[in-house]
């Protein structure tokens, strides 16, 4: 594919993936990693490591996005520090060892398992909402740390920054309003992705058939053409994100997912 076409897609990319990351407190891994794959694929790379490099760069785009949509939900007073900072170190140690595993398993089960995993919660989310449109928010520290945990093996097994599962945890099982549950997952995701993009980073060394700008499986050239949209996009997307419903908030989140695990699925 023609180098400037393929940089093209991933700035265009980062549009959206920063957009719906302010507004769904997600890392944007679900729009990331399919367009790196399709493209990586497109170039004659091995399917397995296009999957791992897709995996590892999107987290590693998602840490200067999210510091930029956790920054503008502070300001709407969306973020529950005393949730977000036990969460989130516990993702680290959950990074580390989903990113670990996830460096030693077949593309195919990575990708089945990541698009398996996104359409349950889609529904799981709409269903939620016959049963409580305003719940009292709730949870102990042993709670947001074993979320946070499983969260982080989930981010480094699926190369997603973990908001589109801790997200629909924080509203269905711990009460959190939509617009807080997606604050706060702003917050932790900071944490999880770099403890996962580590993890990426170390069991990618000294791999010989990286592309050149690579650290471990991370590709430099594809993070920086990313970020420069992402990161200010974050910020439009937490602005819709408060005048939207949090009603339409789900529905949107949701019907997203289905889409882009659909997407997944067919393309193995």
């Amino acid at each position: 594919m023609d180098p400037i076409l393929q940089y093209a897609i991933f700035f265009f990319t980062g549009i959206l993936t920063g957009t719906a990351s302010g507004l769904f407190g997600v890392g944007g891994g679900f729009l990331m990693t399919p367009v790196q794959f399709w493209l990586y694929i497109n170039n004659g790379m091995d399917g397995t490591l296009a999957t791992r490099l897709a995996f590892g760069t999107s987290l590693a785009v998602m840490i200067p996005t999210m510091i930029s949509g956790t920054l503008a939900h502070h300001r709407h007073g969306a973020v529950n520090w005393q949730a977000a900072v036990p969460l989130g170190c516990a993702a680290i140690l959950g990074g580390l060892a989903g990113g670990t595993l996830a460096a030693h398993l077949p593309g195919i089960i990575l990708r089945t398992f990541f698009a398996s995993l996104i359409i349950l919660i889609a529904f799981r989310m709409v269903w939620h909402l016959q049963g409580c449109q305003v719940c009292e928010p709730h949870g102990s520290n042993r709670d947001y740390i074993i979320v946070g945990f499983f969260v982080g093996i989930v981010s480094g097994l699926a190369g997603i920054g973990g908001g589109i599962l801790l997200v629909p945890i924080l509203v269905i099982l711990l009460g959190y309003p939509i617009h807080s549950a997606v604050g706060t997952s702003s917050a932790c995701l900071i944490f999880s992705s770099t403890g996962a993009v580590t993890a990426y980073i170390i069991n990618g060394l000294g791999i010989e058939t990286l592309p050149p700008y690579s650290i471990g499986y991370v590709n430099l050239a594809t993070f920086v053409i990313l970020c420069i949209t992402t990161i200010p996009m974050a910020r439009f997307g937490v602005r819709c994100a408060h005048g939207c419903s949090g009603r339409n908030l789900q529905i949107v989140f949701a019907g997203i997912l289905i889409l882009i695990g659909g997407m997944m699925l067919l393309s193995k």
